[in-house]
């Protein structure tokens, strides 16, 4: 065999390889999903060793399917209306396995999720919410920074547990509030750190650069 065969051999086996421990990457939205639009493009930049393998909506117009299939990668609408939560998850948890996904990504998913579903990937459910959990969980959260008058707020990745924007924490950004801010251009600030630390986490995440230590996330033995 010559030097060059045997380079590409090895190039071939070294892709093999990774292709077999690249993780697969389950996103699920219901709006614009721009939080999805930000993990995608890391993935097609290398910046995020993983495969996005499907995307879901319960919303058929949601325009972050729309982005998806312009990508090119498989996406399925299962619509939720009408159905009990556990019956709705236990379809979407079916075609997360058919998809061999690894990490779900919550994106603007505007759904809480049933026990059955957080037990179905243990540890393995990422969601991001834009206040410094634990404050001002649950919905209107600019506004609810706002009306506390809080000088920083900012955003959050955390594993999601059985309860609502209650698991534990693994990256945070800090965003001051300014005296003219709305919850309009507070919230557009806040987008723009959500799109840096989800990949962030992303990335802690499928590279088991992280474990858990009671409630918190610790990596190389130090508290993160």
């Amino acid at each position: 065999m010559s030097s060059t065969s045997a380079i590409t051999n090895l190039q071939s086996q070294i892709t093999n390889e990774r292709t077999v421990f690249m993780k697969n990457l389950g996103i699920l939205l219901s709006g614009r999903g721009s939080n999805f639009d930000a993990i995608a493009r890391n993935v097609q930049a290398g910046k995020i060793p993983a495969k996005i393998a499907v995307v879901i909506s319960n919303k058929e117009d949601a325009a972050g399917l729309a982005t998806a299939k312009g990508m090119g990668l498989e996406t399925r609408f299962i619509p939720s209306q009408g159905k009990e939560r556990e019956a709705f998850d236990r379809e979407v948890v079916s075609v997360l396995k058919d998809f061999q996904v690894d990490v779900v990504c919550l994106a603007g998913f505007m759904r809480i999720l049933s026990p059955y579903f957080v037990r179905a990937f243990p540890g393995r459910i990422l969601n991001i919410h834009p206040a410094l959990l634990p404050a001002f969980p649950g919905t209107d959260v600019q506004k609810q920074a706002l009306d506390y008058g809080v000088k920083f707020t900012g955003c959050t990745v955390h594993i999601v547990d059985e309860g609502v924007d209650s698991g534990p924490i693994v990256c945070q950004a800090v965003v001051p509030v300014l005296d003219e801010d709305t919850p309009e251009s507070l919230s557009a600030r806040i987008l723009k750190e959500e799109h840096r630390i989800y990949s962030e986490a992303v990335c802690l995440l499928i590279e088991d650069k992280v474990r858990l230590q009671g409630r918190r996330l610790v990596s190389s033995g130090i508290a993160l």
